[in-house]
């Protein structure tokens, strides 16, 4: 499991801060104390849809890659993109492809393509489908865009598009991110990769019941055999549902003191 935290995103109040006035100091903290918590890979959020990114993206991912070296950029904005690579001191992950954005997508399946890194594939068109059968689709066709581009199913991380369990469709949604992870380890070969933004199972609900959400969400994805997830990494919650689920796959040596 790759513990990929999202917590450099435009609803951290201290880091847009740090964002807006260049200050180097406060990020480096920041971003040091989100590999002191366990994160594996750091996600880059500087927008929402991509405006301004082409200057802050390359600030903050120059910042970040001192301190960890696997990172996943997001944004919308292919410029920013190309900007922010040479940064990066091996091949990031970039977030995300879906049958919508971004709009100039023949150009971001050339940057991945050519610059070697992974790419986000998600189930979604403009909205997100509620059937399985509807996001297996949306994935089977991403992956024949990102294979004519030479970036093979390796390099792919399917995202099923988690929504948040209180809307009208919510739970049903939730059966389908979890059965479209489960099939596709059987559906795709060469097999590709899976990822899921859990915090937004949680979204709409009182704080105090939002991360012990998460975290038996998260549980329950890796169940299903998700590979990586976008968690809020500071969350105790979270941290030792990653450390059980990584003691569980045999993936780290399991110690009592850890846990406690």
């Amino acid at each position: 499991m790759i513990a990929v935290a999202d917590n450099l995103n435009t609803r951290n109040k201290a880091y847009m801060e740090a964002l807006k006035n260049r200050d180097v100091k406060a990020l480096a903290e920041l971003v040091k104390h989100l590999r002191e918590a366990g994160a594996d890979m750091i996600n880059v959020q500087c927008s929402l849809d991509g405006s301004g990114d082409d200057m802050s993206l390359p600030w903050v991912t120059g910042i970040v890659s001192e301190i960890s070296d696997s990172i996943c950029l997001d944004s919308r904005n292919t410029l920013a993109l190309e900007n922010a690579l040479p940064l990066c001191k091996k091949p990031p992950l970039i977030n995300f492809i879906s049958e919508t954005e971004p709009e100039d997508q023949e150009t971001l399946l050339s940057i991945v393509s050519n610059s070697g890194a992974s790419l986000v594939i998600r189930a979604s068109k403009g909205t997100i489908p509620t059937s399985i059968e509807a996001k297996l689709q949306i994935i089977e066709r991403l992956i024949e865009m990102a294979n004519e581009a030479d970036i093979p199913n390796e390099r792919l991380f399917a995202d099923p598009s988690v929504v948040h369990v209180s809307s009208g469709m919510g739970q049903k949604h939730i059966l389908n991110s979890y059965e479209c992870i489960r099939v596709l380890k059987d559906l795709v070969e060469p097999p590709i990769k899976t990822i899921a933004w859990i915090s937004n199972v949680s979204s709409g609900l009182p704080r105090v019941i939002r991360k012990p959400l998460e975290a038996t969400f998260l549980a329950y994805l890796a169940g299903a055999g998700l590979d990586a997830a976008l968690v809020d990494i500071h969350d105790g919650n979270i941290r030792k549902a990653i450390y059980l689920i990584k003691s569980f796959k045999d993936e780290i040596v399991f110690s009592q003191a850890d846990i406690t």
